[in-house]
């Protein structure tokens, strides 16, 4: 009898052989669909990002400081009368 239990001590029950060859098959088969759209739209993302912030530092670099609107004479008395100050000629 004791020889009849290490009978089966190299063999793999049937039930668990098919799940070894699932998991060797499921390896095999390469990226998850899902994973490369979610890898493109991220490197989109990332591209755009980075192309933004190099455009930003390119244009604050290179692009004289925009001039502002002249201030209307109406307005600088206004301004000044706010302030106390008299308008000159007054």
């Amino acid at each position: 009898m004791a020889e009849d239990e290490f009978d089966f001590a190299n063999k793999i029950p049937p039930s668990f052989d098919h799940v070894g060859n699932v998991i060797k098959e499921s390896g095999s088969k390469g990226f998850n669909p899902g994973l490369i759209v979610l890898l493109v739209v991220i490197g989109l993302l990332l591209t755009f990002l980075v192309g933004n912030f190099v455009l930003y530092t390119y244009a604050q670099k290179t692009l004289p400081p925009r001039k502002k609107k002249p201030v209307s004479k109406k307005k600088m008395k206004k301004e000044r009368l706010r302030q106390g100050v008299s308008a000159p000629g007054e």
